[in-house]
């Protein structure tokens, strides 16, 4: 039986190969210079505004790339994902975040039942919930209202979530609604961890979410057991089930832990982790924070990418586009990483988020079919908002490494500041900076005009910029809850259509397991070592080595006593 074929063995992919070799003999400073290529090389939805001609492409590329999506039949794929076919198929599961955010009257399907009415059951009792609780209604073991939330989880449980609420804080209308309460997230095992979660609260006005699909994450079960005996070393064991709910669809594990089923919020097998911001995994935490409503102009505006995503044309289809060129960078010019960068401070999680998102997603050597790859996929995903990221890293983009960079400014500021006398506003003095970067990027600085602006001979190696370094722009009109979910959704639908292209699961990861069960066989090691004293075994020599030098200095407290964070 012959292997399934991979993209590579396309001609519409040889035809790509081909123009390389076009394109590496070109300079974005003369790309730059043909005004009908970079009108061409647009696309805007409602209010958001791609532009993508400082990408090292033609015409030509886009309708080459157009041709290689309708090779790998996208079009047919991106259908499959909305009509709930297993797509996951390593896992036999639908992949339907995008009906987290569907109006209420959508009809998505899985197993041919329709999961709207589903969700919506979900976001209702969210809602009616978060308002008990905003409301003073819902009151802790003491009868005092509960104004703190902490939110326990870990990866997509996690990432995710903090993104949306950082970029929420400083939103007016959000920061209204969250006025008086705090939202903490403790996802790292370590405990450090717990103790800057826990700062500063007190267990008596706090309600902790514990985030666990299975009820059974190591890390994330570990953290809940922390917080639980925190809570009843301060308001005693009955405190549990007013302090404590759990975002999972384990009930029996969630009662055996002392939190009421009933308030147990539920998602599904059909939403993965990284793509879970959407359900009750993002959606009650950040509800209890900023109210219902708020986070429901989060979900429109995710909803409203997911409409474009799947009806526009390919031409003038955003994450498509973005995914197109991705796929060309990283695949065809051989570009391995991408920078985000945010001009926007509210943004300062994205890059943390859309880092899982892709890489988990898209860090793969095989096929769908499990066929080894012979090309490279994914990124290497990193950012920092502007002009932050300009005083750490930017010099390596400028000057060393070629790295396709994703500039995304907002035309609003969510918090204008303009002092009199001063020559531009802060906001404008940011994207002063955001509109200057590409074109520094793409033009560079030639020996010739530093010649000319007489710098000394010695300087104009070091002073030279080759240029020709690829980016695109995002420009957003303003960055509100809406603005959020439209941002979070052309990235989610981006790394779909990379993955589509490719012919790779974006929607699996197992890598990530390996190494969760190379540290069960650790733990048992340690916990054997600390409490009967046996010797270390089973471990290649380096291994065992670290752990005997780990194990040599003694615990200042005995493993049959409760310590917690002093901070």
């Amino acid at each position: 039986m012959a292997s399934p074929a991979l993209i590579c063995n396309t001609e519409q992919w040889k035809a790509l190969q081909a123009h390389v070799g076009a394109i590496q003999k070109t300079h974005l400073r003369d790309l730059m210079a043909d005004a009908d290529r970079c009108k061409a090389m647009t696309a805007e939805f409602e209010g958001i505004f791609l532009d993508y001609s400082r990408q090292q492409a033609t015409g030509e590329t886009i309708e080459k790339l157009l041709k290689l999506a309708e090779a790998v039949k996208l079009k047919e794929k991106i259908e499959k994902m909305f009509k709930g076919e297993k797509i996951n198929s390593t896992e036999n599961r639908s992949v339907l975040h995008v009906a987290l955010r569907a109006p209420r009257d959508a009809v998505i399907n899985s197993d041919g039942v329709n999961v709207v009415p589903e969700v919506w059951s979900v976001k209702d009792k969210i809602k009616q919930f978060s308002d008990t609780f905003r409301s003073g209604s819902w009151v802790g073991a003491t009868g005092k209202a509960l104004t703190n939330v902490v939110s326990v989880g870990i990866g997509g449980s996690f990432l995710g979530p903090l993104f949306v609420h950082t970029a929420l804080q400083t939103d007016p209308e959000a920061a209204e609604c969250a006025k008086g309460r705090q939202l903490r997230f403790l996802a790292n095992v370590d405990p450090v961890d717990v103790a800057r979660s826990i700062k500063d609260l007190d267990p008596e006005t706090t309600l902790v979410v514990v985030v666990s699909k299975t009820f059974t994450t190591a890390e994330t079960m570990l953290n809940a057991r922390t917080l639980k005996e925190w809570i009843i070393s301060s308001l005693g064991p009955q405190a549990v089930s007013k302090h404590m709910i759990a975002v999972s669809t384990n009930l029996k594990l969630v009662k055996e832990f002392g939190i009421d089923p009933n308030n147990a919020f539920a998602f599904w097998d059909w939403v993965g982790g990284r793509y879970s911001v959407c359900s009750a995994v993002g959606v009650l935490p950040l509800s209890l924070q900023y109210g219902f409503p708020i986070v429901q102009k989060f979900l429109e505006g995710a909803s409203s990418i997911d409409n474009h995503f799947y009806s526009s044309s390919f031409e003038k289809n955003i994450p498509v586009l973005l995914g197109l060129l991705s796929v060309w960078n990283v695949s065809f010019l051989g570009y391995p990483a991408r920078a985000i960068l945010p001009y926007s401070q509210a943004l300062e999680k994205l890059a943390p988020h859309i880092q899982q998102l892709s890489m988990e997603s898209n860090g793969k050597g095989v096929s769908i079919d499990g066929v080894q790859l012979s090309f490279e996929t994914g990124e290497i995903d990193f950012g920092e908002p502007g002009t932050n990221g300009q005083h750490s890293f930017y010099q390596l983009i400028h000057q060393g490494r070629v790295i396709p960079c994703d500039f995304i400014g907002v035309v609003k500021s969510q918090q204008p500041v303009y002092l009199k006398g001063e020559t531009v506003s802060n906001h404008d003095e940011l994207m002063s900076n955001f509109f200057a970067q590409p074109d520094a990027l793409a033009y560079g600085k030639t020996p010739e005009q530093l010649q000319s602006e007489k710098v000394p001979e010695h300087l104009i190696p070091h002073k030279t910029f080759k240029g020709n370094r690829p980016s695109l722009s995002l420009l957003l009109p303003q960055l509100s809850a809406y603005e959020i979910g439209q941002l979070l959704s052309i990235y989610e639908h981006r790394i779909a259509v990379q993955g589509f292209i490719w012919g790779i699961n974006s929607f699996d990861q197992w890598g990530v397991e390996l190494g969760k069960s190379l540290a069960s066989q650790v733990r048992k090691q340690l916990h054997g070592s600390r409490m009967e004293g046996k010797p270390v075994e089973g471990f290649n020599y380096s291994t065992s080595s670290l752990l005997a030098r780990y194990l040599a200095v003694k615990p200042s407290t005995p493993y049959d006593t409760t310590v917690m964070p002093k901070v």
